[in-house]
């Protein structure tokens, strides 16, 4: 699965990259973010546009569904993320590759070139899931 968001990911912000006049590719700098201390930068999955009736959704319900989501891929780690022994003696909760569940509206919410990311603190993350498909907030 998380080869697919990778791809997915990749795509995406490669459609967004401006090309040379001769249709080459132009080399930049990467623009997500890199962690800092303690912190995880989590992809957030899309938001469906329609119900599973078929309805399409607003685009205010699409926000708030996407504002307030509890999945999340664990894209990097801060290099501080679960090294204080003493709060995490089991170990890290998550590793990078994995979905996690934090708490909805957690973190710093940040879009580029339209995807939204966030970062959030290393105790956020409340459990690992497999498959994140039909997971929602109740």
């Amino acid at each position: 699965m998380t080869t697919l968001v990778e791809e997915v990911l990749d795509e995406q912000l490669q459609e967004t990259q401006p090309r040379a006049e001769d249709g080459e590719e132009k080399n930049f700098a990467s623009q997500l973010p890199k962690p800092k201390g303690y912190k995880l930068l989590i992809a957030l999955p899309e938001i469906e546009e329609t119900t599973e009736g078929g309805i399409i959704k607003s685009v205010q319900t699409q926000h708030e569904e996407n504002i307030s989501t509890i999945v999340g891929w664990v894209m990097a780690m801060g290099p501080d993320a679960y090294m204080n022994f003493s709060r995490f003696p089991s170990g890290p909760y998550c590793k990078v590759g994995d979905w996690v569940l934090f708490r909805a509206f957690s973190g710093t919410r940040i879009k580029i070139h339209g995807k939204e990311f966030r970062l959030i603190n290393d105790d956020t993350v409340e459990a690992v899931v497999e498959d994140p498909r039909g997971v929602e907030r109740a």
